[in-house]
């Protein structure tokens, strides 16, 4: 599964309890999963087996994909990234 992308949004707040979102793409095929249970909540494309590799990879890096999200910045995503000059980059 070389050709797997990975896509994690930032922390995001439903009710009390935090989340992350992670989505794989394939091609056409995609999977959506969410932390920190390290579920897939739904996938297309991805062969039952290839769910489980991915829920457990979700699992093993549970702690690094968790810092990543909190490290994105959904304002300045959204908006971009501006020069000085108020030019965007």
């Amino acid at each position: 599964m070389d050709d797997v992308k990975m896509l994690v949004s930032c922390v995001v707040a439903k009710g009390d309890k935090k989340m992350v979102r992670v989505s794989f793409l394939r091609g056409e095929d995609c999977a959506e999963g969410i932390l920190p249970e390290g579920m897939i909540e739904k996938s297309r494309g991805f062969t039952a087996e290839e769910v489980r590799k991915l829920e457990n990879f979700l699992r093993v890096n549970r702690q690094d994909i968790l810092k990543q999200a909190r490290e994105i910045n959904p304002l300045r995503n959204w908006l971009g990234e501006w020069k000085e000059d108020g030019e965007k980059k």
